[in-house]
């Protein structure tokens, strides 16, 4: 089937190209970018006049939760989800039951997702078995098996030796180890970050210094292996500080920041609305700032929702026992729109680098974060003069524990094109 999608403001920072084109589309490619095309017979077009295409967005970090927990979520509804809030591509965690720390499991959650027909779906394996942190995964079978990079995450890899090994292993492989950076010795049994809040609601904190640590450790041994080190959402801006230092002195290191960090701050938990407990904590505003600022300069690579899906009867526990965790999949894309770009604090272009094109480039997908002749035919159609609300009746998601919910603003997705196939309309 053939697809000309005309009339389109494309923003594509992979080629540096803003401007009004159509784009015709052969199959699952981009067979034509110009000016003007006209539509060839049985062509089927959308008129994109007033709409922005983009390079389809890639979220680098969500929790799939299958297979083990599909109780929480499903690949299927997670894809659903993603393409309704303008993702083409997603990188599932591997902290599923069974973990994905072998190459079945990788291979079961890529057939699962090409079944469904919706996102890509590209699976992070385990750094350690059993994420336990002891024994290290076989990760050149597991990278054969499909998996784009490797983390523990919801668990930092507290034995230096272990992410020094697993760094050496993935310069070979060439593939990122993305780190979650928490010193668990210091965050112990916290709650909420650590300050004045914590301290006058009487919730136990967690310490700024529970993530620089392992920041700082990690940028240490990187500096000496120089593979591809990967820190995932980053929440203290002494951490921002830590990666831009270490970038300004030549270390390759790449970092990504989550919605609810960068919009929200710890006033938050005074409600005692456990949507709002996610790990790391939401921080202070000064940490907040920090963070905006790390993504407008650059320091800062990506925005990764960490969509993290739970049940509602899990969520609707008193603070300490709720769990940890937000989904983002549908709302972190207007929500970013509206609140940092409609507001001149970055622009669109940025916005696209930070949501597509570095996605795309820190994970090794070379053929993604771009629209160009004979690649995928991925994109994301915005329409940013749209009015958003966000409720839980529309999610795909079968969780609703969104710390957006009920934000209104402008700009929402309009399309959502997956190898050439219109997977999500915003009029259906």
């Amino acid at each position: 089937m053939k697809l000309l999608i005309k009339n389109g403001r494309l923003v594509d920072p992979h080629s540096r190209v803003d401007d009004t084109v159509d784009i015709q589309i052969d199959g699952s490619v981009i067979q034509n970018i110009q000016p003007r095309l006209e539509p060839e017979k049985g062509c089927r077009v959308i008129d994109a006049a007033g709409l922005v295409v983009c390079p389809g967005f890639v979220d680098m970090h969500v929790h799939l939760r299958e297979p083990g927990n599909e109780n929480k979520e499903t690949i299927q509804s997670g894809v659903e989800a993603a393409v309704h809030g303008g993702f083409t591509s997603v990188a599932c965690m591997p902290n599923t039951k069974p973990v994905n720390d072998n190459r079945s499991v990788t291979e079961y959650i890529i057939a699962r997702a090409r079944k469904c027909g919706l996102a890509n779906v590209f699976p992070v394996a385990a750094i350690s078995m059993g994420l336990e942190g002891k024994n290290i995964t076989e990760m050149a079978d597991l990278a054969a098996g499909g998996a784009v990079g490797f983390s523990d995450d919801g668990r930092c890899v507290m034995s230096a030796d272990l992410i020094r090994k697993a760094l050496e292993y993935c310069r070979m492989l060439d593939l990122p180890i993305i780190e979650h950076p928490e010193d668990h010795s210091i965050s112990g049994e916290g709650l909420v970050n650590e300050g004045l809040i914590s301290y006058k609601y009487g919730m136990r904190g967690i310490l700024n210094a529970a993530e620089e640590v392992i920041v700082a450790r990690d940028i240490i041994l990187q500096d000496r292996i120089r593979s591809r080190l990967h820190l995932t959402h980053i929440s203290t801006s002494r951490a921002v500080e830590l990666i831009r230092d270490a970038k300004s002195n030549g270390i390759p290191v790449t970092a990504d920041a989550t919605p609810h960090h960068l919009l929200l701050n710890e006033e938050k938990i005074t409600t005692y609305d456990t949507v709002y407990k996610v790990k790391p904590p939401l921080r202070t505003e000064a940490d907040r700032l920090g963070l905006v600022e790390g993504v407008r300069d650059g320091t800062i690579d990506c925005i990764a929702s960490d969509h993290a899906p739970h049940t509602r009867d899990e969520k609707d526990k008193e603070f300490e026992y709720a769990p940890f965790g937000a989904i983002g999949l549908e709302s972190t894309v207007s929500v970013i729109y509206d609140r940092l770009v409609r507001t001149r604090i970055i622009s669109l272009n940025r916005m696209v680098e930070l949501m597509s094109t570095n996605p795309a480039r820190i994970l090794n997908l070379k053929d993604r974060g771009q629209v160009t002749r004979g690649k995928p035919a991925d994109l994301t159609v915005l329409d940013l003069n749209r009015r958003f609300s966000i409720h839980e009746a529309a999610f795909r998601s079968k969780a609703n524990n969104c710390p957006f919910l009920k934000w209104e603003g402008m700009g929402k997705v309009a399309f959502t094109i997956v190898g050439g196939k219109v997977v999500y309309a915003s009029g259906d």
